[in-house]
């Protein structure tokens, strides 16, 4: 009887969305699985979605660089979440950067429908700049968490995603051989 009238609470339940954010290397990934994982523990829905070009680790599952790993389903398009997230009460979708500015309303029209919303992705592109849409989803999100890595270069905190090629590509999948995480000073000093 306890588990039937928790279930009955989360249908009153308001939505809310939640941005985990940071540079590459920061923990965003691994953030949103714990908390996927926590909403499993108490008794949730859970359903996690990834864009399906993100394919690093594994075809299907969201993996961190600590190989922590959730089952997920690859999308092509944002709107495709909301065909496959009908009954859940958790939504949790990693790499947002990567999704169009459709992904916004997504993300509201599940919170309105009394979902909890669990975004993850980097806020700034390998320039220093916003990456879109995250700035959008974090403006309308009820909490945001920006997560640091360590500078590989001094061993400061880093917020920056230093791309180690000299491709211009806005989108360019990559790891270690591709990537390193910078403090604001490194990022800048090597960037010229």
């Amino acid at each position: 009887m306890i588990f039937e009238s928790s279930i009955e609470s989360r249908k009153d339940k308001k939505g809310q969305i939640e941005v985990i954010c940071g540079s590459m290397f920061s923990g965003k990934t691994e953030e949103l699985i714990r908390r996927l994982n926590r909403a499993k523990i108490a008794r949730q829905k859970v359903e996690i979605f990834k864009p399906s070009i993100d394919k690093r680790y594994h075809e299907e599952d969201v993996v961190s660089h600590n190989d922590t790993s959730i089952r997920s389903s690859p999308v092509n398009f944002a709107e495709d979440i909301l065909l496959w997230s009908g009954g859940c009460d958790v939504v949790g979708i990693d790499e947002v950067q990567f999704f169009d500015d459709q992904i916004v309303s997504v993300a509201q029209k599940l919170a309105l429908q009394g979902k909890r919303v669990i975004l993850a992705g980097l806020d700034m592109d390998f320039e220093g700049q916003p990456f879109e849409p995250m700035p959008k989803l974090m403006a309308i999100a009820e909490y945001v968490t920006k997560v640091h890595a360590i500078c590989m270069k001094c061993g400061d905190l880093a917020a920056f995603s230093f791309r180690l090629s000299d491709s211009k590509q806005k989108v360019m999948l990559g790891e270690k051989e591709s990537y390193e995480a910078r403090c604001r000073k490194c990022f800048y000093e090597d960037k010229k």
